[in-house]
This record gives structure tokens, sequence and C-alpha cells, in this order.
């Protein structure tokens, strides 16, 4: 199976960039400014060394051989700089690993000739050792070591803290400041989603291409809630129309027509004709919902209720008595009755010839999923995703059947009115699975 990526809000993808960018001109900068340092850092150590070799010839060499001793010993006291004699045996180290040394002795050797030895330690003894020879005799210079500042080292880590805690603060704030117009576009989009098509963002925001989104946002929610009204009013309008001629045809096919069975094939009919436009009202429905808890197996009792053939359909029920869930009792009332309706016209055994409807239900964190589960022939996998498309039906078995084509596409858009969602899917052994997802009553 492919890896899934992990996935982070835009808030902390934004800040996570903004704190890498940060630190990587941080760096970029300190390393910078070593880098230009260094050379000033090894000219003055030249200079220095190149001074204190000259001042040690002129002084050594305006002394006897007498004097010349008790100054080398005087010299190679304990002070911080020291002279002493160059012995055969000594061990020295060039440059001790250390590119500033390696830099020096170059620079020293260019000006004080090439005979000139610099090192690192001489008998395991660190610091800028300059080697110098005068009347055939040959000396040791020795200097406090010379060492490059790390970049994090004891005068650094002040300002590192400052400047860690100022770049994280500065990422913060630039990172919300770019999210909080896109927080505020995705909390409307959500709130046009579930019904609520007054939601509206500000137009007067200083930024021109976030005032424009939002000014076309705004235009489509208001397309929407025109689109919804005229929708609702002239579904309404066809309800009311067509419910007075079904009354009259009714009354007419009681009184005129004397065949039962004719009588009562018209009857059927037109009851069809009166579901249908009933199926219409409930996807027309308007979005306001009423949430508050509700008793969910007491309500899959009282739906259940009205399916009594056992010739059709039969509903057990494995839904704890305790179980509560924050929805609009009306609403999830049509849902279970869509759900029951379209099992017992598609779900029923291919020998039994009943729709054998089991619900089931698993608690997952603050959320419930309410399973209703027939024991048909289920759906093809391809076109379990349509199965909510109004108007939309399964198979050839299905086109020639009664109904309007919107019982699920009703019960997908309640859970959505209701903050839930719906999952079809087929079972393993046969059968088609409705999965509906609500919040838990506290």
């Amino acid at each position: 199976m492919p890896r899934q990526a992990i996935e982070l809000p835009l808030f902390w993808r934004t800040f996570a960039l903004l704190v890498v960018l940060l630190a990587g001109a941080v760096l970029a900068w300190t390393q910078t400014l070593r880098a230009l340092e260094f050379a000033p850092n090894a000219q003055r150590a030249v200079d220095q060394a190149a001074g204190l070799v000259s001042l040690s010839q002129a002084t050594l060499k305006s002394a006897d051989g007498a004097q010349r001793q008790l100054l080398l010993r005087n010299l190679g006291g304990a002070a911080s700089i020291r002279v002493r004699a160059r012995d055969a045996a000594d061990r020295w180290d060039a440059d001790g690993g250390d590119r500033l040394v390696r830099q020096v002795a170059i620079d020293l050797r260019a000006r004080l000739g090439p005979e000139a030895i610099v090192a690192a330690s001489v008998n395991d003894q660190p610091g800028l050792w300059v080697s110098f020879a005068l009347d055939r005799e040959r000396y040791w210079l020795q200097m406090p070591a010379l060492t490059e500042e790390p970049l994090l080292g004891s005068r650094w880590m002040l300002w590192a803290a400052i400047v860690l805690a100022s770049m994280l603060l500065a990422s913060a704030l630039v990172a919300r400041l770019i999210n909080q117009p896109l927080r505020q576009l995705s909390y409307a989009a959500s709130r046009v989603r579930g019904g609520d098509l007054d939601s509206r963002l500000d137009e007067n925001t200083l930024t021109s291409e976030i005032r424009e989104v939002n000014m076309g946002f705004n235009r489509m929610a208001r397309e929407l809630a025109r689109v919804e009204e005229d929708r609702a009013v002239m579904l309404a309008g066809i309800s009311h129309d067509l419910r007075t001629p079904l009354a009259r045809l009714r009354l007419e096919t009681e009184m005129s027509v004397s065949d039962e069975e004719a009588k009562h094939n018209m009857a059927m009919d037109i009851d069809q004709l009166d579901a249908i436009i009933d199926k219409f009202m409930d996807y027309a429905r308007p979005g306001e919902t009423q949430m508050r808890p509700v008793h969910v197996s007491q309500l899959i009792d009282r739906e259940a209720g009205n399916y009594r053939d056992p010739t059709q359909i039969r509903i057990n029920s494995r839904v704890a008595i305790d179980l509560n869930v924050m929805a609009d009792e009306t609403e999830l009332g049509r849902v279970f009755q869509n759900l029951f309706e379209n099992a017992r016209r598609y779900g029923r055994g291919t020998y039994t010839g009943v729709a054998d409807v089991l619900v089931t239900y698993v608690r997952t964190g603050p959320w419930v999923i309410i399973t209703v589960r027939d024991h048909g022939p289920g759906a093809a996998p391809e076109k379990l995703s349509q199965l909510t498309t109004p108007f939309f039906r399964g198979d050839a078995a299905r086109t020639a059947a009664t109904g309007a084509g919107l019982g699920l596409a009703i019960v997908d858009k309640a859970m959505q009115r209701m903050g839930g969602s719906l999952e079809l899917t087929n079972a393993p052994d046969g059968g088609l699975m409705a999965h509906i997802r609500l919040r838990r009553a506290p």
C-alpha cells in the first residue's frame, strides 16, 4: 500500500517553512561573518608573530654569550610569550589540523623566509611556535595558541537564544497573518457546505487578493442562497399543484371504478405518486436543524415499527438502549426511514425474498458509527459513490423500481446538515452497508 503522507494544518506548514528559511538565513550570515573575520584574524596573528620575532632577534643580538643565556632564562619563564633555544630532539606538529594556523604559517614563511618553521605544538606543548635563526643558533618563540571561535561558543549562546526566540515569534506571527484569511474562508465554506448560506466574509480587508476572493465567495453564497430559495419555492409549488389533482383522482377512482382490482391498482399508483412527491419535498427541505441529544434505540424502534409486514422486511436492532447522539430527531428519523425503505426495495435475499436488516453501532472517540446492513445483492463497487446522487439507480432492476431515486440522496444531505457523514460499502459476504457517523451526546 502507498505510504500515507503526514497531514499538517496550513499554519504549521507555513510556520515550519518560515523557521527553516530564517534558520538557514541566520546560519548563512554567521558563516559569512566568520569567513569575513578569518582573513583579518590571520593577518593580525602574522603581524604580531613577525613583530615579536624581530624584537626577539634584536634583543638577543645585542647581548653577548653570558647575557644571552641569562636573557633566555628570563624569556623562558611562565609568561604567555616565551623564547627558548631550539633543540635537535624537539618534536613539533605543523598545524594541528587548524586552518587558521595553516594560513598564519603560510604568511609567516612568506615574510620571514622559507626556512621559518611554524608549529601548533612543540613537545606536546600547545601554542603558536615560530622558529627563527640568529648567529647560526636556532630559537623557538612561543605565543598563545590560535583557535577559531566556534559557531556556538560561549559568547554566541546568548545571542543564539535571542535570535532563536525572535525567529520563532516572528514565524508564528507571519504564519498567523498569512493563514488567518484562509482559515476564515475555510470556516465560511464549511458553513455553506452545512447549509448555512448566510455566511459572509469581510470585503474591506487590506490585501487586494484576499479582498477579491472574499468578494467572489460572497457573490457565490448569495447566488447559492437564491438558487436554493427558488428551488424550494418551485418544488413546494409543484407539490401543491400535484396533490390537488391526485386527491381528485383518488376520489373519482373510489366513486367511478367498479372493478375492485383496477381500483386497488389505481389507488396504489396514486399512493406511489404521493410518496414520490414526499421524497421531493424531503430533498428540498431547508437546511435548518435543531441539534439536541437523541435516544437512538427508541428512534430506531419507532421507525422500524412502521414496517410490520415480515414477508417483506425484518429489522433487528442491536443498538444499546443508553446510546445518545447529537442530532435533529426529525432528520435522524427520516434517515433511518429512508435506509429501511432502501433495504426493503433492494436488499431482499435471493432465496428468502425478505430483506433482513441488521442495525449495529460502535463508539470511536467523540463519534458514534451506526451501521444499517441488508443481506441483498449489494451494489457494483464502481457505482457505490454514485448511489447518493439524486435520481441515480444502481442497476437495471432498480431502474424498474417504483422509487424516486432520492432515498440515499436524502440520507446524505440530512447527515451533512447534522454535521455527520454517510459511507456506503458492500459487506464481504453480500449486502449493502450504510455507515452513518454522528457525534456522541455529552
